[in-house]
């Protein structure tokens, strides 16, 4: 026991402390432009888009992802400021993306 994590006393009750949050670099490319990647490693076949090099200090992930998966009507995840969109219609995505002002490429074969 080298960290004393208490939670509860019977002196002052519930004890909260406050961890700083750690936040995950974003990967953000010279040119300026998010890509698209296909993934599809450790899913068991399944093929995920991956929208990558979004600024998180400029855009507001979570409503952009939620916004891309209402419109392309599929699911997906939020992980690591890199967008996860079940599914494999990358051209699609792109043209959602490119109506919201972003410079797109595809990556990947």
């Amino acid at each position: 026991m080298s960290e004393n994590r208490l939670v509860y006393s019977t002196d002052i009750g519930r004890i909260t402390v406050d961890e700083p949050q750690v936040d995950s670099p974003a990967k953000i490319f010279k040119d300026g432009a998010i890509r698209i990647e296909r993934q599809t490693k450790g899913r068991k076949g399944k093929g995920v888009m991956l929208v990558v090099g979004v600024d998180p200090q400029v855009h507001d992930l979570k409503k952009l992802a939620k916004t891309l998966k209402s419109k392309m009507g599929q699911g997906g995840a939020l992980k690591e400021n890199i967008i996860e969109v079940q599914g494999d219609d990358r051209n699609k995505l792109k043209l959602i993306l490119e109506s919201l002002k972003f410079k797109v490429k595809i990556a990947g074969g």
